[in-house]
């Protein structure tokens, strides 16, 4: 058996084509969909997400601005900024790129985003959230995991889910929304013990650990799905996934690629909750009737 490769990149397109239709329909009502990125310092890597993330909105009918402040800037400086843009009613949208420098607090700053507004899923609310199914948005790599398997008509009820990895941005929220899709789950981590024996039973595998090709084709049983959320620099240069395409490629039914797979449906899902975002307030502030 040889896998189906899954184009993230394709299926993006397509949601993304929905999503903007949407946008351009709220354009028509007056109401343009605005997202606020604040970005703290110079990670290579955070100004290449940003990048990304601002060219799929000007793409996508979103009007993105960019908020910046050195490495060394006091929490207090984009502590009141947030809040500042909390309260500009043209803003529907704030995303804080992580990582941020050591010497701020993530869960004080993450938490200073309205919940109507925190289109990255990251404050606690709406983490915790998910626990009872009332989360206002839904953090976006996960959501993104779930309408790309929901894209492919995948049965999610009555299988056979394991998640490798606990993050709070991914591993902890894939596997509530899993459990919220009445699918067996379990959830390893890099240590767990004979991970092996959770792996090969799993007809959704879901990696998400940081951990260069962890997942190797014996691992992994045949015809399931596997969806690579890593993404891994070597000292080559080359970008590789948790997950060992070339060999679990020949056992998978399903497989995502590193890059092309889960990256685009993370940012596609982040243009949707914005855009949801400016929905709601269209809703709210809509002209009463006479």
């Amino acid at each position: 058996m040889t896998a189906t490769v899954i184009d993230g990149v394709a299926i993006a397109r397509d949601i993304r084509a929905q999503w903007r239709t949407r946008a351009d329909a709220l354009g028509r009502r007056g109401v343009t969909p605005w997202l606020a990125v604040v970005l703290v310092g110079e990670n290579p890597a955070s100004r290449v997400y940003v990048r990304n993330k601002m060219k799929a909105c000007a793409e996508n009918g979103v009007r993105c601005e960019l908020h910046e402040f050195p490495a060394d800037a006091s929490e207090q400086a984009v502590l009141a900024r947030i809040l500042a843009l909390a309260a500009d009613p043209n803003v529907h949208g704030i995303l804080v790129q992580l990582p941020l420098p050591p010497h701020f607090r993530n869960a004080k700053v993450l938490d200073a985003i309205p919940i109507d507004k925190d289109v990255d899923g990251f404050n606690r609310y709406n983490l915790g959230g998910l626990v009872v199914g009332e989360t206002a948005f839904l953090p976006c790599t996960p959501y993104g995991v779930m309408s790309m398997l929901d894209y492919l008509q995948m049965p999610i009820e009555g299988r056979n889910a394991v998640v490798i990895g606990r993050s709070n941005i991914v591993g902890k929220p894939i596997a509530l929304m899993l459990l919220a899709r009445s699918a067996t789950v379990s959830i390893c981590t890099s240590k767990t013990r004979n991970l092996s024996q959770y792996t090969l039973l799993a007809d959704i595998l879901i990696v998400a650990t940081g951990k260069p090709r962890l997942v190797t084709g014996p691992m992994v049983k045949e015809g399931a799905a596997v969806i690579d959320v890593g993404i891994n620099r070597l000292a080559d240069g080359k970008l590789v996934g948790d997950v060992d395409f070339d060999s679990v490629k020949e056992r998978a039914g399903w497989i995502t690629p590193v890059p092309g797979g889960v990256g685009p449906m993370t940012i596609t899902m982040l243009l949707a909750n914005t855009i949801q975002a400016a929905e709601r307030y269209a809703e709210k502030h809509a002209p009463v009737s006479a």
